[in-house]
């Protein structure tokens, strides 16, 4: 019986070389909202019946919502290729906190190596600490942040976190999971 290779060890990492020697990192401008919400919104879908359905919007997320996250603060960084953005991934600096915010990539670049090329770009950029939440249900996202160095927080500390760095609702919190990179824990802090 052959053997099918799922995920290569670093084969993320190898791709997201070649991602990056192929494509352009930079901040999102005002002029790609569109392209912005396009991408998240085509994203999103897999989260369609993952997350409580209470929790489930359409659209995903709004342009005036979005219009509110970078009037918050939310700097969107993007992936383009060939003259087109391909994925696009927030960072907004919270009570000395870098939070990853919004991680979108357009289904059929899924796997390329788009997010890992992003998430390194903007762990790089920051020397602060930094947490990301998602939806505890969302198992993709949760091994691609553990991947990037991320680990769960405990239970008792999420909805605190939740509260504390971001405005989300309470049922939101109960059906959510923080990551946090390993410098959260350092002893001493």
């Amino acid at each position: 019986m052959p053997t099918a290779i799922i995920d290569p060890p670093h084969s993320g990492v190898l791709a997201a070389v070649e991602t990056i020697a192929q494509a352009s990192l930079r901040r999102c401008r005002d002029d790609e909202r569109s392209a912005m919400l396009a991408i998240i919104q085509a994203a999103a879908e897999a989260y369609r019946g993952v997350i409580p359905d209470d929790c489930w919007r359409e659209p995903y997320m709004s342009s005036q919502e979005l219009d509110d996250e970078i009037a918050a603060g939310v700097e969107f960084w993007g992936c383009e290729m060939d003259g087109a953005l391909t994925g696009v991934m927030g960072v907004q600096t919270v009570r000395g906190v870098d939070l990853i915010r919004h991680a979108y990539v357009l289904p059929g670049q899924q796997g390329r190596g788009t997010g890992t090329a992003l998430i390194a770009h903007l762990r790089r950029r920051s020397a602060r600490r930094m947490l990301v939440g998602t939806w505890s249900a969302a198992d993709w996202a949760i091994r691609f942040y553990r991947r990037h160095g991320f680990e769960p927080v405990l239970p008792a500390q999420i909805p605190g976190l939740l509260r504390t760095y971001w405005s989300v609702p309470e049922r939101q919190i109960e059906a959510s999971l923080v990551l946090a990179d390993a410098s959260w824990a350092k002893p001493g802090d």
